[in-house]
């Protein structure tokens, strides 16, 4: 009789690839036509959050907050329980964690400051390696 380890806590959560999209970015073509056209893109709304956070926080805002919320349903398809390891080292849930990120990062710049800490301690418990792969949230 096999017995499960009940306090190692929830397995680490390993979204799937979007490989048409992720080479369309990696190709240079602009994240919001990629968006356009694969909607479920973490990586695309992460580069527009990205490339509009100095200029233009509120829209920042919103791009990362879709990337986080298309992740939100990614990670519960993937059997996600609301807590657990998303690791950065797996490729595809870099663009969660990234839009994960810059929604702290722009929350911050239009001062939602408590927003901006938990989503900063989220990614933290989420994803160490990614926490310390990113800019700090200021």
């Amino acid at each position: 009789m096999t017995h499960e380890n009940l306090l190692a806590g929830p397995p680490p959560v390993y979204l799937p690839d979007n490989e048409v999209a992720s080479a369309s970015l990696r190709d240079g073509d602009d994240p919001a036509l990629v968006a356009a056209k694969f909607p479920s893109c973490c990586e695309a709304w992460a580069a527009l959050a990205e490339r509009t956070l100095a200029k233009d926080p509120v829209t920042a805002y919103a791009y990362a907050r879709t990337g986080y919320h298309r992740g939100l349903d990614q990670l519960r398809r993937a059997g996600w329980h609301g807590h657990g390891p998303i690791p950065w080292e797996h490729e595809p849930n870099r663009g969660f964690l990234r839009s994960l990120h810059l929604l702290g990062a722009s929350a911050s710049a239009i001062g939602e400051d408590d927003e901006a800490y938990r989503i900063s301690e989220f990614l933290f418990d989420s994803s160490p390696a990614a926490a310390a792969a990113l800019p700090p949230i200021e």
